[in-house]
């Protein structure tokens, strides 16, 4: 993209490019947002910057009209693997605010001064001053929806001195802290959050994202994995609020996210125990709703390149799906293996379990909302005979939480995406499709390709879609795999929700599920216990309208009657993976299963041994099942 196609869009007022540019205007000293509803102003007084903080370094103060501080992301840091992609996803955590320069380079494995002259030279900011651009931003937001005192925001901001808040708000915005304040926006206006002055409704906020936005698809897969105690999800669907626990670098907290959708934007509220997490939880959350996204440049590669394709056909139908992320890349991992070989409700009572008997109880529980999820130092010593796993499942979960916890696998944001793939590879009972999925949900991969899902398998199959020809969809393969996942449920004849593929909380139908000792003959179908309720107390965060004031109130649980039977009963002897390529398998004896009816409530993974993945190869029992679950209609 030129400086002359940049200026094409300011003059359209492009809302997709926000947050991928920002444009100056030399005669006013202001930079904005492409988007911008002022006058356009002439292209030869216009400069275009990566970021808002190489505008701010230039010496230009943002827009109080468009506030450009408040745009999505660039889908560029998610999609590149390099340095730069890395540094920005880390700085977004509020790496530089908690570990300073010096620690952003550790985790990158580059000196400071390399790290330094890189921002530099692609984004025109270093480190400090993209970690100082975001910390005016987190200002504005507590000075605009709370009565803090002006020390109290700028402590809680990040800055370290009263001075050095002052200095950069008058610097950013062109006015004083008090001024600003003043400046509240009005209820009404697209730009900035709006709430009540007091702290008592939690920081609101505003998460911009561009383009369309499949919300019901997202509010669908979060729904259905919603961990008792961890997660609740109230309301109608086009209405529902979806509300976790997070745990954060100084505290905890609780986020609160509306489905219905603003103008660009979802409504969210945080409640912190600490407000300098504020930063950390706002991109927490963007990255769980995948708000950073481009659909845009989703649609030009997979729906526009040949719109005559089954694949164009699915995206041009729905175009802004997402691919959600998590909160806590540790978590998500956890929960992938816990919902190995698995329906998602079983996988979701495991997860309960697990909360009640290893979660860290909220001090003031919230609804259904009362423990954090457990840590991995918390887990790696556990016996987890509580759960009701097999032994061997029970081992994986304790191997990849002890490396976890000593370093061997880094999963957070900005994290090595091919390391961390690699060093899970090496963990018994981690195979390729397990590897993967958490590289695509726990560290927010849009390119993850994974072969062996046969839920998505099914739907290609369904749309008469070819898997070899997946390195066409690059780089972004895992909104592919969404889509395909999603025509798995459209093409059923059972009632369903959204599905993408996976067999457990967070875990997926692939043909390398996880969890038996090498040479095992078949799987081990898990003992799965309700999770235990745990009392709530009232607390200082208001529960939502609606909430039933307990654990495990979110969602729907999946029927646990006998599996439909309206196909071919299949056996696929000697192989794991036979239910993929045969389109019918069988789930044991007397079970019978159809796979295009398949959805990723219902996918049971076959068994995965070794470091390496390799299946056993002993018995076809991995075919997917067919529940139905009561009460909820095709969307």
């Amino acid at each position: 993209m030129n400086d002359d196609s940049r200026y094409a869009a300011v003059r359209s007022r492009d809302a997709r490019f926000d947050g991928e540019f920002f444009f100056a205007v030399t005669t006013t000293g202001i930079y904005c947002r492409p988007s911008c509803p002022a006058t356009t102003p002439k292209r030869a007084n216009v400069r275009f910057f990566p970021t808002a903080a190489a505008a701010q370094g230039a010496g230009f103060r943002a827009c109080r009209r468009c506030r450009p501080d408040a745009v999505p992301g660039s889908a560029g840091w998610n999609a590149r693997a390099d340095m730069v992609g890395r540094a920005m996803q880390l700085i977004g955590d509020g790496i530089v605010d908690r570990e300073g320069v010096g620690g952003l380079a550790a985790r990158l494995g580059y000196s400071a001064r390399q790290v330094q002259r890189q921002l530099n030279a692609e984004l025109g900011a270093g480190p400090i001053a993209l970690a100082r651009a975001q910390r005016s931003h987190t200002a504005r937001i507590l000075l605009q929806t709370t009565d803090m005192q002006a020390a109290e925001i700028a402590f809680a901001a990040g800055f370290a001195s009263v001075r050095q808040f002052n200095d950069t708000i008058r610097a950013t915005y062109a006015v004083t802290p008090g001024e600003l304040r003043r400046a509240r926006p009005a209820g009404s206006t697209r730009f900035g959050p709006v709430a009540p002055p007091d702290g008592s409704a939690g920081v609101a906020r505003r998460l911009a994202y561009r383009g369309p936005y499949a919300a019901a698809e997202v509010f669908d897969h979060l729904e259905r994995r919603a961990l008792a105690g961890v997660e609740e999800v109230t309301g109608e669907r086009g209405t529902r609020l979806y509300r976790r626990t997070l745990r954060l670098p100084y505290g905890s907290g609780i986020a609160e996210v509306q489905e219905a959708k603003g103008d660009g934007w979802l409504e969210c509220r945080l409640h912190l125990s600490d407000l300098r997490d504020l930063t950390t939880a706002s991109q927490r959350v963007r990255r769980l709703f995948d708000l950073d996204a481009d659909p845009e440049a989703v649609l030009e590669r997979l729906g526009r390149g040949d719109p005559d394709s089954p694949l164009a056909r699915l995206v041009l139908r729905r175009p802004g799906m997402r691919s959600p992320g998590t909160v806590d890349a540790h978590e998500l991992a956890v929960r992938a293996v816990l919902g190995q070989q698995v329906s998602v409700a079983a996988g979701r009572r495991l997860g309960g379990a697990l909360v009640a008997a290893y979660g860290e109880p909220l001090e003031w529980p919230s609804g259904g909302l009362t423990h954090l999820f457990p840590r991995a130092a918390e887990l790696a010593g556990a016996a987890l005979e509580e759960i009701g796993m097999p032994a061997a499942r029970r081992a994986t979960v304790r191997t990849l939480c002890e490396a976890l916890v000593d370093g061997a696998v880094v999963l957070e944001a900005g994290a090595d995406r091919d390391a961390a793939e690699e060093a899970l590879l090496r963990l018994r009972g981690v195979g390729p499709w397990t590897a993967g999925y958490i590289r695509m949900r726990g560290l927010s991969d849009p390119d993850v390709f994974l072969p062996s899902d046969v839920a998505a398998l099914a739907g290609m199959r369904a749309c008469g879609v070819a898997p070899a020809g997946h390195e066409s969809w690059r780089p972004w393969r895992s909104y592919a795999m969404e889509y395909f996942w999603r025509a798995t449920a459209t093409t059923s004849t059972t009632a369903a929700p959204a599905a993408d593929g996976t067999a457990g909380p967070d875990g997926a139908g692939g043909t390398d599920g996880t969890g038996l000792p090498a040479g095992a003959r078949r799987p081990v179908r898990a003992r799965v216990p309700r999770a235990v309720p745990v009392p709530v107390r009232t607390g200082s965060v208001p529960a939502p309208t609606g909430a039933t004031g307990g654990p495990g109130t979110a969602g729907a649980t999946a029927s646990g009657g006998s599996a439909q039977a309206p196909g071919t009963l299949g056996t696929a002897p000697g192989t794991a993976s036979g239910t993929a390529t045969g389109g019918v398998g069988a789930a044991g004896p007397g079970r019978s299963a159809r796979l295009a009816g398949s959805r990723e409530s219902d996918v049971r993974n076959p068994p995965e041994t070794g470091a390496a993945g390799r299946q056993s190869g002993a018995m076809g029992h991995s075919a997917p099942m067919t529940h139905t679950v009561p009460g909820r209609g095709t969307p």
